[in-house]
């Protein structure tokens, strides 16, 4: 039990000779703490930007951006990843939006319309980076099926006279649909790890409010 929970009973008791708590002072402290799960949101936002980046330095990385090339897929990367900066950014944007509003909240009422706001933004945030996920693969994909010599584009020197071409793309093509489906759900649950145990606190903190906006 968290320090509010017992703050609480203490408010709730009657008769007793305890220092009890007013509205305001309950209201602070569940303003403090939505403040600081916003804060936190913002925070893992930034890190979840910016530590993809990091992987660039790695080998393998390179191999990945030449297999999208040699796919004749470079342009969807390219306008994939404008399309990704320009849509990240503006969610860290209204990330840190929220926490300065929320910082600044001075009833009951407002805070409460701000944490739906923020639960809002961050399952339209979670949905856009799982779609943008699944759609990359499924590119992927499509670009395999329609390229004469996949196996070469994936930096395999197979002869592909040897095997069936259509069976080939057809069995490659799948095989990336049912990774696709498998990071996005390990995705899925990562995302509910960072933003879910945040959201569901915001969601508790939203009840308290109600309770004490009477």
């Amino acid at each position: 039990m968290d320090e509010l929970e017992l703050l609480k009973k203490d408010w709730q008791k009657k008769g007793e000779q305890l220092p009890q708590l007013s509205y305001k002072e309950i209201y602070l402290m569940l303003w403090k703490r939505s403040s600081s799960i916003v804060k936190w949101i913002f925070y893992i936002s930034i890190i979840e930007f910016l530590v993809p980046h990091l992987l660039y330095f790695l080998p393998v990385m390179s191999k990945s951006l030449a297999i999208w090339n040699d796919l004749g897929l470079g342009n969807y990367l390219v306008f994939s990843s404008v399309l990704q900066y320009t849509i990240v950014l503006f969610f860290i944007f209204q990330f840190y939006k929220r926490y300065k509003e929320i910082s600044v909240m001075d009833n009951a009422k407002q805070l409460m319309k701000n944490i739906l706001k923020t639960r809002k933004t961050v399952k339209y945030y979670v949905i856009f980076c799982l779609s943008l996920i699944l759609i990359s693969f499924l590119v992927m994909a499509g670009g395999i099926y329609l390229n004469e010599d996949p196996l070469s584009a994936l930096g395999n020197s197979y002869d592909i006279e040897q095997l069936n071409p259509e069976k080939l793309k057809v069995t490659l093509s799948l095989s990336i649909v049912i990774m696709g489906f498998v990071v996005t759900l390990v995705m899925g649950f990562i995302y509910f790890l960072l933003y879910g145990i945040l959201l569901k606190k915001l969601l508790k903190n939203f009840k308290e409010l109600q309770d004490i906006d009477v």
